[in-house]
């Protein structure tokens, strides 16, 4: 590679040595240098595993808490009054409506 470069490097100085004689200006064309592709790295495969670690110890224990202290019994309700005698009135009771 670097072997072509210089050889067309020395073929353009020797064209130009040869037209300077001539009154036109002289215009030399070099190549594009060639870009050398730069290794890309790859990684390599996976190493063995670790071991485990060790397991934390276990916390400790909360306290229990105190127990709360017993409510006060309620109040009696009231006594209903009695009931009254019914006045020779019929009181009919219909079945509810069956379900569909």
């Amino acid at each position: 590679m670097k072997t072509s470069t210089s050889i067309l490097a020395l073929a353009a100085v020797a064209i130009s040595f040869t037209l300077a004689g001539c009154d036109r200006p002289v215009v030399v064309a070099t190549p594009a240098t060639v870009a050398v592709p730069v290794p890309v790295a790859v990684p390599g495969p996976a190493g063995p595993t670790g071991a485990t670690g060790s397991t934390g110890s276990t916390g400790s224990t909360g306290s229990t808490g105190s127990t709360g202290s017993t409510g006060a019994p309620g109040n009696d309700g009231m006594k209903g009054d009695p009931g009254k005698t019914g006045d020779s009135t019929t009181v009919i009771i219909t079945p509810p409506a069956p379900k569909q």
